[in-house]
């Protein structure tokens, strides 16, 4: 599926490519699932900053079976089952809007033996992100976790990992059926809000004090209601921060600010490996019970890459939307 414009979905156009030659450090990767994060549908719709050069492939997240490897790889072979968040970026090799991905081995690891392939690829992006998000805030055994947006993409992933890390996790959700979720997936509170509301009712939880991290995963650039929410001196983490902010909240109760980009290795260059090495231990955690993807029951094939789209900007998904390229 390739973009030949900038904007809305309509710049989608199916095409016949060539499959990707072979270059040093790289897997060529038999694509089998893709899933659409919302970072997806912002190359779209802004373009060059972040996003590929026109015509486009764009899909960072994939999952499916090496088909051949550089001769400088060590680690992966033909056959190997893999996922990871590789593609549809400026400096990509290609984009997971494909049969075939020539993805950087460093982005990669192999995949859960107990998931499908589907399921596999709704978490490479939104696991790294939470990982990061929940690593540089040092949450550890006995922190109290605020997650706001619990039954979204990146907010199940979190409660998951930072219950896995011992802490004691409340969630906010937008309805009861995802406040059910939200529960299903080990989170010890769940307050049913929307995204008008102040942070007072997850607040009262904590006898006023607040949290000692409140990661948002809402996708808000509202760093206020995150920064009401925290205890004193405590951590906050956003996931998005596009216009202007008035600091002055955070900074009145001393928080430290922690943004997550997911994308920078990949834009960058700069600590691939880390990501690969992420996805290695979060396929360790999803075989060892620990983690489980959100995965929204509506499906999409290769030609309805717009309306997955359409359903990611529509804020109504249920966890991750997963296109399917390939049937099994």
């Amino acid at each position: 599926m390739v973009l030949i414009r900038y904007g809305d979905v309509s710049g989608f156009e199916l095409r016949d490519l060539p499959k990707p030659g072979l270059r040093p450090g790289h897997v060529r990767v038999r694509v089998f699932a893709t899933s659409v994060n919302p970072v997806d549908c912002k190359l779209r719709q802004h373009g060059p900053a972040a996003a590929p050069g026109l015509p486009a492939v764009l899909g960072a997240d994939f999952a499916g079976r090496v088909e051949a490897v550089a001769a400088d790889i060590r680690g992966f072979a033909p056959g190997d089952d893999v996922y990871g968040c590789a593609g549809g970026v400026r400096g990509a090799a290609g984009g997971a809007l494909a049969e075939y991905l020539l993805a950087d081995a460093r982005l990669v690891a192999h995949k859960s033996r107990t998931l499908r392939f589907r399921e596999s690829a709704a978490l490479p992006l939104v696991a790294i992100t939470a990982w990061e998000g929940l690593e540089r805030a040092g949450v550890r055994a006995g922190a109290s976790v605020l997650v706001r947006a619990g039954a979204g993409g990146v907010g199940h992933v979190v409660v998951q990992l930072a219950k896995s890390r011992g802490a004691h996790v409340t969630a906010t959700a937008s309805s009861a059926q995802r406040a059910a979720i939200v529960r299903g997936l080990g989170a010890d509170a769940v307050v049913q809000c929307s995204r008008d509301d102040g942070p007072d009712a997850v607040v009262r939880l904590t006898d006023g004090r607040g949290y000692d991290v409140v990661f948002d995963a809402s996708g808000s650039n509202d760093f206020g209601w995150a920064a009401g929410a925290a205890r004193l001196k405590g951590q906050v983490i956003a996931i998005a921060a596009r216009g202007q902010h008035d600091f002055a909240p955070l900074f009145s109760r001393g928080l430290t600010l922690h943004l997550v980009y997911v994308l920078i290795p990949m834009l960058h260059d700069a600590g691939r490996e880390k990501h690969g090495a992420i996805l290695a231990e979060v396929a360790s955690l999803v075989d060892a019970g620990r983690l489980r993807p959100l995965v929204d029951p509506r499906r999409f094939r290769l030609e309805q890459a717009g309306d997955a789209h359409r359903l990611v900007e529509s804020g109504t998904a249920t966890g991750k939307v997963v296109v399917d390229i390939a049937e099994l």
